[in-house]
């Protein structure tokens, strides 16, 4: 009978805990939280440093875009085949041409260069240019790619960002 009681006591505890929970998410919906406001979803739209806010329908779509055609080596913003290299905002605008623009990162994903702008990666990387040899860029238009690069730059909404700087593949050639 002592341990019947002991294990209600324990159970109402728990419950004690959990009703707070409940209540904290009950008040703070996921739509709420999904909301930004202008000033986070406004990036560089060019080198010269015009802006161009997206909508949060904007900036789910490039994440859906990016996720489905960038997302196996840059999931989380990292280059998986080389870690070495930050895909941070900052290490962008580092890039030659630098790559902290939307403008620059559409050209990036049509035309990829090396990290010091040298020579070209299309071949090793996912790119418009040979949209063939990569299945998840066949199906893009401009649109997709300027919703990607605005979802990739927002830097309080995701850390992923579109860049390249290794010379290894970074998709495997499946068709």
């Amino acid at each position: 009978m002592a341990s019947v009681f002991s294990s209600l006591r324990r159970s109402l505890k728990g419950l004690l805990v959990l009703i707070p929970v409940l209540i904290g998410l009950a008040v703070i919906s996921p739509a709420q939280a999904a909301q930004w406001d202008a000033e986070t979803l406004t990036v560089p739209a060019d080198p010269s440093g015009t802006e161009v806010t997206f909508s949060d329908r904007e900036i789910d779509a490039g994440r859906k875009v990016f996720n489905t055609s960038c997302g196996t080596c840059h999931a989380g913003g990292i280059t998986k085949t080389n870690h070495n290299v930050g895909l941070d905002p900052e290490t962008l605008a580092l890039a030659t041409p630098a790559r902290d623009n939307v403008e620059a990162l559409v050209d990036y994903m049509k035309d990829p260069t090396s990290y010091d702008g040298e020579y070209s990666i299309a071949d090793l990387h996912p790119s418009m240019r040979d949209a063939e040899l990569y299945p998840a860029m066949r199906d893009l238009d401009d649109e997709d790619l300027r919703l990607m690069a605005g979802y990739s730059l927002d830097n309080e909404v995701t850390a992923a960002t579109v860049i390249e700087v290794d010379k290894r593949p970074c998709f495997a050639n499946n068709k």
